[in-house]
């Protein structure tokens, strides 16, 4: 496979190399935009290192990373992942994981992470259990439409009502935090529903100006907020009206419950912090 970022592709030849020549490993698996066939100048590195359990502790990451490219930062980040940025600002993000168990869990991932190319994404596998892992990942999963829709509405409900709580205390740096981190992902997610495009259902953003109508866009830039009081009440009440009829739509498309009463309490709740 090749992308459109030929150092990119350098870097994960290299990275096949390297991997074939180290005994500790057993096997490689890259994830992310070059496995999907989207990777651009700006695409990270990501992939899964499987250790030999007996190497594990002594197995020096930053030092193995080192050979693909030197290093500007190594550290392992809040998610336990080691996060690597090389000399040419090449981003990379690299799970030291535990072969046996490690690749057990790849299965696991099904509906959370698709490998439409699955061979291409294995750059080493020595025992062919990764193999067969990673080939139950080829087929995408779409979300099941009626308990996600169900789900995420209720979702949006209890956010958001939290949100109006955070507003109504005065901290418009914490409700400017929910709105865009925690609120927003989940509405671009039940958009993506019930536009039947949840290609990119993990990262809901991801392509956004390409996957969503100009209509759905604009509802969700309406959403958006400089972190001053009276633009993010604006945007928690726009946020809230599009979220209702998200939900309504859905409700309409595939019967799910809603409850009415608590959301005219959570839209009278917003307007009171207006």
């Amino acid at each position: 496979m090749h992308s459109a970022c030929p150092a990119l592709d350098d870097r994960i030849a290299r990275l096949r190399q390297l991997a074939q020549a180290d005994a500790r490993l057993e096997g490689v698996l890259l994830y992310g935009s070059w496995t999907l066939g989207e990777a651009d100048a700006h695409s990270d590195i990501e992939a899964y290192l499987y250790i030999q359990e007996d190497h594990l502790a002594d197995f020096n990451g930053p030092a193995f990373l080192a050979q693909l490219a030197p290093l500007k930062l190594a550290y392992t980040n809040m998610y336990g992942i080691l996060a690597v940025v090389f000399d040419d600002l090449m981003r990379g993000e690299f799970h030291l994981t535990a072969a046996g168990p490690g690749i057990d869990e790849v299965p696991t991932w099904q509906g959370m992470v698709h490998l439409p190319h699955p061979d291409d994404a294995i750059l080493l596998d020595r025992t062919g259990r990764l193999t067969h892992a990673a080939r139950q990942l080829a087929e995408f999963r779409p979300p099941q439409p009626v308990p996600t829709a169900q789900q995420l509405s209720d979702e949006l409900a209890n956010w958001t009502l939290m949100l109006a709580h955070v507003l109504a205390r005065g901290e418009t740096a914490r409700a400017h935090a929910l709105l865009h981190s925690v609120i927003a992902p989940q509405q671009l997610q039940l958009c993506r529903l019930l536009r039947d495009s949840t290609a990119h259902w993990l990262t809901p953003s991801r392509a956004l100006e390409q996957d969503l109508p100009a209509a759905d866009r604009d509802r969700y830039t309406a959403t958006t907020a400089t972190a001053r009081q009276h633009d993010v009440r604006t945007a928690a009440c726009n946020s809230w009206r599009w979220s209702r009829n998200l939900a309504a739509e859905a409700a309409d498309r595939w019967t799910i419950n809603l409850p009415h009463e608590l959301h005219e309490q959570i839209s009278s709740l917003l307007n009171e912090t207006r």
